[in-house]
C-alpha cells in the first residue's frame, strides 16, 4: 500500500495486501523465518488465508475466523523475546503507510494486545512494545 491510498477505508482487500506483504517479510527474516517455517511448513497459502480471515474478524468484525490463537502459538518451539521485537517491528513498518491514522492505530493496538498475551504465555512476564521513530520496536518488561 502506498501513501496515496492513505484515505482508503480499511477493508478486506487492504488487509489481504497487508497480510501477504507482511508475511513475505516474516518468511525472509533470518530470525522469524525459521520459527514460522518450522510451524507452517508447506502450508503457507492456507496460513495466509487464515491470517486474512483473522485480521478481517479483528478489524472488520466479519467473524469469519475460528480458532485458538493462544493455544496454537503456545505449541511453538524456540520462541524468544527477540522474536516479538522483530515481529512487532515488521508490523509497525508494514502499517506505517496506506492506512488512515485511526486504522493504523487499531492495527497496532490489536497486534500489541495479542503480542502481550502471547509474551506472557511464553515468558510469564508482562511486556510493553515501544516503537521508535523508525518503527523499531523494543520490549519493556513490566
Amino acid at each position: 500500500m502506498s501513501d496515496s491510498d492513505s484515505s482508503t477505508p480499511l477493508n478486506r482487500q487492504a488487509l489481504h495486501e497487508l497480510v501477504h506483504a507482511f508475511y513475505a517479510d516474516v518468511r525472509r527474516d533470518p530470525s522469524l523465518g525459521p520459527v514460522f517455517d518450522a510451524a507452517i511448513g508447506a502450508h503457507w497459502d492456507t496460513h495466509l488465508e487464515r491470517m486474512v480471515e483473522f485480521w478481517s474478524t479483528m478489524m472488520l468484525d466479519t467473524r469469519g475466523f475460528a480458532g485458538n490463537v493462544y493455544g496454537t502459538h503456545m505449541k511453538l518451539e524456540g520462541v524468544e523475546p527477540a522474536h516479538f521485537e522483530r515481529w512487532m517491528t515488521l508490523w509497525y513498518r508494514h502499517t506505517a503507510h496506506g492506512f488512515k491514522a485511526m486504522d493504523r492505530q487499531r492495527l497496532r493496538e490489536t497486534a500489541g494486545m495479542i503480542g502481550r498475551s502471547l509474551f506472557f504465555g511464553f515468558f510469564s512476564a508482562s511486556a510493553r512494545f515501544i516503537a521508535d521513530e523508525q518503527g523499531r520496536v523494543r520490549i519493556e518488561r513490566g
